[in-house]
């Protein structure tokens, strides 16, 4: 047999043996299916906000626990965080996880708007299927450690708060991924996608303003009213937005200004974001912000109060990681929709203002050289250790994310597909990890490449600490 048959025939055996080795991965996954849809649906049914999530943490931690991993409860000085770690040695791949719910979107799993009675919250960004998922991935490499068939450490993140809460900033504070080879991630969406794609850094603060109370028709001269404050510091900021960065974005909700129209209200606040893709120009964004609410203030002779929220960096993207999760994500996307989820997804359609054809979900979208309008504290991992992540299509598409279609979307079979596709896609990305040290090193020279000249500096202020109480209504003390 001359030289080229016999790399010929090495080539034709290496591809099978590579995808009967990996079987054992989706059979571990496909084999607790049940049990992590379960899991998902608990947490959808809790719709814990960020660091309120007690019991949707002490869930996937318990569950992790069982499975035989080392689990550390209450890290970073944050309740519901947490890491599970199992294995010894050299690589230490990280897989993330998050489980907590968005305020305003309580919502049942029907095509219509339908909130659920008594609950608030709800899971507009699908991080009940992030943790659920997640945790099955991790499980599944578990076991490939225990078994021999692969060599080195798997850690679950248990990570809270990640919708304004910042929880992945100080748990990177902490050192928590000091020691991380490389962090895989997902996102639940309405498309299947990867890519090095970034994102957009963030800073988050609350501009208490504090007045006088008065009759508004009796004795208006005597009153102070800290809505005015806030009405000013908007239109200041409304003015601001002219002078600002292309890209940039600022957005704001009110979320204390008053009782009663005849009551010069003496508290009020309103809770600001600020977004660039550069966290510099953020850092300088967020003083000139200031600027407007200081003028609310001494325009309106009320005393202002400010209670920064955090901030978080933009993802830095690592290609030699994303290539790897694309083609895993390409191999195994098999989404398709049975008679039952086609006619709910028709029906959801109706209320989606830009609907996309429901075969999209057969497609994987490669992401290059991206930069993504949302903003999240992966993007502070990012820089600690080389990360990657990926989407898979758990909504029906062209449903946007942070909407009551997501929710509703997430409480059904649609989601529980793309949810297990995602758990596959993490634990085969993983395992080329582990099985190739060519690639994570591949990984570490370009994160150090892309680093470069500039180091990883907290968009945090000194000492701060997790703002627990972020979801929590303001008070008028």
């Amino acid at each position: 047999m001359t030289r080229p048959s016999i790399a010929l025939l090495v080539c034709l055996l290496a591809a099978p043996l590579a995808a009967q080795d990996k079987s054992s991965l989706y059979k571990s996954i496909n084999s607790r299916s049940d049990a992590t849809w379960e899991a998902a649906m608990k947490i959808w049914g809790w719709a814990e906000p960020g660091y309120q999530e007690t019991k949707s943490s002490a869930l996937l931690a318990g569950m992790l626990e069982r499975a035989g991993f080392d689990v550390r409860r209450g890290v970073a000085e944050i309740p519901t965080a947490f890491t599970a770690t199992f294995g010894e040695g050299k690589p230490v791949i990280g897989i993330l996880g998050e489980f907590d719910a968005l305020p305003g979107l309580s919502q049942q799993a029907t095509p219509e708007r339908a909130p659920r009675k008594g609950i608030r919250y709800g899971h507009g960004c699908g991080h009940h299927l992030f943790g659920a998922a997640s945790m099955s991935a991790a499980i599944a490499i578990a076991e490939q450690i225990r078994a021999g068939r692969l060599k080195g450490t798997v850690r679950f993140y248990g990570c809270p708060a990640e919708e304004g809460g910042s929880g992945k900033v100080f748990m990177v504070r902490a050192g928590l991924f000091k020691d991380c080879d490389a962090v895989l991630h997902w996102h639940p969406g309405s498309t299947n996608s990867a890519g090095d794609r970034s994102s957009l850094a963030r800073m988050a603060v609350k501009f208490r303003f504090h007045g006088k109370a008065a009759h508004a028709a009796g004795a208006p001269e005597q009153g102070r009213s800290a809505l005015d404050a806030i009405e000013l510091t908007n239109h200041a900021a409304q003015l601001l937005r002219e002078h600002t960065p292309d890209l940039t974005r600022i957005h704001h909700v009110i979320t204390a200004g008053g009782d009663a129209p005849n009551v010069v209200p003496p508290f009020g606040e309103v809770y600001y974001y600020i977004r660039h893709p550069r966290a510099d120009v953020v850092r300088g964004l967020y003083e000139r912000l200031v600027l407007c609410a200081r003028a609310g203030a001494l325009a309106t002779e009320t005393r202002l109060e400010i209670k920064f929220e955090g901030g978080i960096y933009q993802i830095l993207p690592n290609n030699a990681l994303s290539t790897i999760a694309l083609g895993n994500l390409q191999e195994l996307a098999d989404l398709r929709y049975n008679d039952q989820e086609t006619r709910f997804a028709l029906r959801l359609r109706e209320h989606l203002p830009r609907p996309r054809s429901l075969d999209s979900i057969q497609q994987v979208i490669s992401l290059r050289g991206e930069t993504g309008r949302g903003s999240t504290d992966v993007g502070d991992v990012s820089w600690a250790v080389p990360t990657t992540g990926f989407s898979t299509a758990c909504w029906v598409p062209g449903t946007p994310g942070h909407s009551w279609q997501a929710v509703a979307c997430g409480g059904t079979t649609i989601a529980r597909k793309g949810m297990q596709l995602a758990a596959r896609v993490l634990a085969a990305t993983a395992w080329d990890l582990y099985s190739n040290p060519d690639q994570l090193a591949a990984a570490r020279t370009e994160h150090r490449r892309r680093i470069g000249q500039e180091p990883y500096r907290t968009l945090m202020q000194p000492g701060q600490k997790p703002p627990l109480d972020y979801r929590l209504a303001p008070s008028s003390r």
